[in-house]
């Protein structure tokens, strides 16, 4: 008989527990793709059937790394000196008012200068420096690019100025006792071409409208003063635009009748050879390269004269035949040719030159001229350069000199001494006959 509502509630109702009994632990199946595993039915109790690893798990101890308060030094941070200049501005004002050329800076030896072409203490009072005095006053002079530099390779060059004294070029390097320095000095005022008393013939090359002129000569023979006195030769005549690719830059021209662009490699430009790509680009109507120091280089400056600018280079030879020879020599044998006509075509000079101490003091230039006219450029153009000397010698009228010439010269107006203009000589046996047909003795 059924219940009655009333009578629910004092029903028990009986709790049924179901003991689920675990299986014993299978052996472990073999891998099986996971869309081929049954999906378990999340009603289920989770069944742990995996062991916990017991397997030993090695320390490792991790060091923290320096507090950034604290990191470590880099090679171009620990040569970063004190700004403080004082010191080097007072041996660059001393080796200015004696008339040296070059300051040269060792460890273990005192500051010494180059004094009329000879090296010479600048002051004997001065004590030898120690590397760690080197360093001070040498960082405290160099631009932060090149002390990074400095760190890098172990030398660098920069240009480094005191207003109203002069600019000095730097090149800092290293040796086995510490680092080092040399320092050249470069006047604030420009020497003018009538100062240095350049002939009418050199001026001329400055008047053409295109071509290849080379000043040469060993370093230090003055290159960069006569090229210096060139280009303000033609900013106070001409009306054009000028590029100088320098390094460092030396003498600063501020625009007169020209217009005078200024690079400095590793500043202004990565190299030589992309500067002068470039300035194909800049509406140049007078470049001046500083060194011509590579194949590409001197191919571009060729090419550069051959398409209607006039280009000024530098090379270290000694004579004016040499330096054809050098520019040639510096091309592949199957190129070599080509480049004889080329050359025959847009060289228009070379100027090649070598500073003698001058009696009374200072130093003097002795100018060897290679005008280019047709036979030479006939010379040139069929390889015969080992006669340029002797067309050089009938070609005087045209305004060429030989380098003995220049110094009999010299020796003749009582400017030199016999023996060292000798030593300057490249054909001895040649100059010692000048020297007897002028009565003159070594």
């Amino acid at each position: 008989m059924p219940k009655s509502p009333a009578s629910a509630q004092n029903i028990e109702i009986e709790t049924i527990e179901i003991e689920t009994t675990q299986p014993p632990e299978p052996a472990p199946p073999a891998a099986e793709p996971l869309q081929n595993q049954p999906v378990q039915n999340v009603s289920e109790p989770i069944i742990e059937t995996f062991e916990p690893i017991q397997q030993e798990v090695p320390v490792v101890e991790v060091q923290s790394a320096p507090a950034p308060s604290a990191p470590a030094p880099s090679p171009a941070a620990s040569l970063a000196g004190s700004k403080d200049t004082s010191k080097m501005d007072a041996l660059f004002k001393k080796m200015a008012e004696i008339g040296s050329s070059d300051l040269h800076m060792s460890v273990s030896v005192p500051p010494m200068i180059r004094l009329d072409g000879k090296m010479a203490t600048l002051d004997k009072s001065a004590p030898a420096l120690t590397a760690e005095t080197m360093k001070e006053m040498l960082t405290s002079i160099m631009p932060d690019k090149n002390i990074r530099e400095f760190a890098e390779r172990n030398d660098t060059d920069f240009a480094y100025e005191i207003p109203g004294l002069a600019r000095f070029r730097a090149n800092i390097f290293m040796d086995r006792k510490g680092m080092g320095g040399v320092f050249r000095i470069i006047p604030s005022d420009i020497l003018t071409a009538e100062t240095l008393g350049l002939s009418k013939h050199i001026l001329d090359l400055c008047d053409l409208s295109k071509g290849l002129v080379v000043v040469t000569g060993p370093t230090g023979s003055g290159k960069s003063t006569t090229l210096c006195a060139m280009v303000d030769h033609i900013n106070k005549n001409r009306e054009d635009h000028i590029i100088t690719i320098e390094d460092p830059i030396e003498f600063t021209h501020e625009n007169n009748k020209c217009l005078v662009n200024q690079r400095e490699v590793h500043n202004h430009t990565d190299s030589f050879k992309d500067a002068l790509r470039a300035a194909l680009r800049e509406d140049p109507d007078i470049l001046l390269v500083g060194e011509m120091r590579d194949l590409e280089t001197i191919s571009i400056a060729i090419e550069t004269a051959e398409t209607g600018h006039l280009v000024f280079g530098t090379l270290h030879t000694t004579t004016a035949a040499s330096t054809i020879d050098r520019i040639i020599d510096q091309f592949p044998a199957d190129r070599q040719q080509q480049v004889r006509v080329m050359l025959s075509e847009s060289l228009r000079g070379v100027i090649a030159q070598t500073l003698l101490p001058k009696i009374g003091g200072g130093r003097i230039a002795a100018l060897e001229i290679l005008i280019v006219t047709p036979a030479i450029s006939n010379l040139i153009r069929e390889g015969k350069t080992f006669q340029i000397p002797s067309a050089m010698q009938t070609g005087k009228n045209k305004g060429m000199v030989m380098l003995n010439d220049a110094l009999m010269d010299l020796v003749n107006k009582g400017l030199v001494e016999p023996k060292d203009a000798y030593i300057k000589a490249v054909d001895k046996a040649n100059f010692e006959v000048l020297l007897s047909r002028n009565g003159k003795k070594i």
